[in-house]
């Protein structure tokens, strides 16, 4: 089968579930420039992936190419996603597509998708239609095939026929459209808008009428991909229907340095908030090399007092041993006591059906003591601390100065990340970054690692950076950085906060665009 599918205006979540199902069948994917790369990631691992999109000094592929491309996937037997920005039939030429492939003889479907045409303008504070302004609107092509020699936009039809008009792919042409348009009869006066990259975090929008738009447009550098919107409905703009450029964090590009699994919650607040999450992993979470000394742990489990997690990594690592092993958590006795730092972990832990008996109100390890020890004295008590292979001894020897047995097993490595280190260090450079985030101490000393101390030292000149507590702020200052915000609460919503905080500051003082 296959599939002729919308990825939508260019919010990943814009996109339909019927699309994600398709993506998540895959053996094929062939998508293009305008495609959410964010939306490859739900392809199986082993799916080929073809672009066919433009490529800066290379040749683009011919339409006829890529039919011919699908047609030969198709006959291998592959699931094929062709993924095409906005709709399939909306200015996509998936009409074309649909056709070779019907008179190839190969099944295939088609998934729509939301086409830029209402979501630009949406997002820019514009509904298209609106009681007593506008009950009519049409799609209307902006850039011709030069090929056919021939125009077929009859501008005077056009021009009486809706109220509201859409263009897509014609701010390369505005000025000649602009002129087309008051040549028709529409009045110089009336209002215009042109939204670039709609729905993602570098939308821009400049509103004007027929008469300037193009001179605005201009002098504001705007290029394309844009929409026009020409009609009544632009001025709703102004009434404070403009909520997504209105987002606290809206255009700011955020590095998230988290885990790629565990980068997901910190990258959804921050685009909740508007922002462009630009995802660093730093670290990357794997099985220890040796389960000897957990699984020596777990055969004991009921030996213990108490059992410690200090991150949503160890829960999820010991957990996966147990399941593994063809255990669940009932093998946690009941007798045992659980303690967790911080509110996700402590979460996690409740989520598996755990109760957790501690969790400190500061949420580092050294918090933790008094919680578990009561009258300051473990003596005899043993307590299971399942984590990193590699982390801060400061827990394991503080319980033992309480009289504890303690036994640390790794239950997972972090190890060191560096893939995309000379992208992310172009971008910084040139200034498309404004705050770099910080999770954990081993999340600064991988990027330490990874570019060098007295480079990350200058690259982080460059942009304001957020640490979600004050070690992980020690850390980053023992290596030279400034740290522009540390986060009152320890957790990822005060993270987020903080970054607010600081992008609204030098919003104020002029320090980021």
């Amino acid at each position: 089968m296959i599939y002729l599918v919308g990825s939508g205006p260019g919010d990943p979540g814009l996109f339909t579930l019927k699309g994600l199902r398709c993506l998540e069948a895959a053996d094929v994917v062939v998508y293009d420039r305008l495609a959410p790369e964010e939306l490859l990631r739900y392809a199986p691992a082993g799916a080929e992936r073809i672009y066919v999109g433009k490529l800066p000094g290379r040749p683009t592929m011919r339409q006829e190419e890529i039919n011919e491309l699908l047609v030969r996937k198709g006959r291998e037997g592959k699931t094929v996603v062709r993924l095409k920005g906005g709709d399939p039939y909306v200015f996509g030429r998936g009409g074309e597509e649909a056709l070779a492939l019907a008179e190839a003889g190969l099944p295939f479907e088609v998934v729509p998708g939301v086409t830029s045409g209402i979501a630009a303008p949406a997002y820019a504070g514009i509904p298209v239609t609106h009681r007593g302004i506008a009950a009519s609107v049409a799609f209307v092509t902006g850039h011709e095939d030069p090929e056919k020699g021939r125009v077929d936009v009859d501008w005077e039809r056009v021009a009486r026929g809706a109220d509201t008009l859409v263009l897509y792919m014609g701010v390369g042409r505005i000025r000649q459209i602009a002129q087309s348009l008051i040549e028709a009869g529409r009045r110089p006066e009336t209002p215009v808008a042109c939204v670039r990259w709609g729905t993602v975090p570098e939308q821009r929008t400049v509103t004007g009428t027929l008469e300037d738009i193009a001179g605005r447009v201009e002098e504001a550098g705007l290029g394309p991909p844009a929409v026009i919107v020409v009609g009544e409905v632009v001025r709703l703009r102004e009434k404070g229907l403009g909520w997504y450029e209105s987002k606290p964090l809206f255009g700011r590009r955020i590095v998230v340095t988290r885990a790629r699994k565990q980068a997901g919650e910190l990258s959804r607040r921050l685009e909740e908030l508007g922002a462009k999450a630009i995802e660093f992993p730093t670290i990357e979470v794997r099985p220890p090399r040796d389960f000897g000394p957990l699984d020596k742990a777990i055969d004991r489990l009921d030996s213990y007092d108490w059992l410690v997690f200090t991150s949503v990594n160890g829960v999820e690592s010991f957990l996966g041993r147990l399941r593994d092993r063809g255990l669940d958590v009932r093998f946690v006795p009941r007798g045992a006591k659980i303690a967790a730092i911080g509110p996700a972990t402590a979460r996690r832990v409740e989520e598996a059906g755990l109760r957790v008996d501690a969790m400190p109100s500061e949420y580092r390890a050294e918090a933790l003591i008094p919680e578990v020890s009561g009258d300051g004295s473990l003596a005899g008590k043993r307590v299971l601390i399942p984590r990193a292979k590699v982390a801060r001894e400061v827990l394991p020897e503080r319980l033992r100065e309480a009289g504890a047995e303690v036994d640390v097993p790794p239950a997972y490595e972090s190890v060191p990340d560096a893939s995309g280190a000379e992208a992310l260090a172009r971008r910084i450079e040139d200034g498309e970054v404004d705050c770099v985030t910080f999770t954990a101490s081993s999340t600064v000393e991988n990027f330490v690692r990874a570019f060098g101390e007295e480079r990350s030292v200058r690259l982080l000149r460059k942009t304001k950076v957020a640490c979600i507590g004050p070690l992980t702020a020690q850390t980053a200052r023992g290596h030279g950085l400034c740290v522009d915000a540390v986060a009152r609460e320890y957790t990822i919503p005060g993270l987020v906060e903080a970054v607010t905080e600081i992008m609204r500051s030098a919003a104020s003082e002029g320090e980021v665009g």
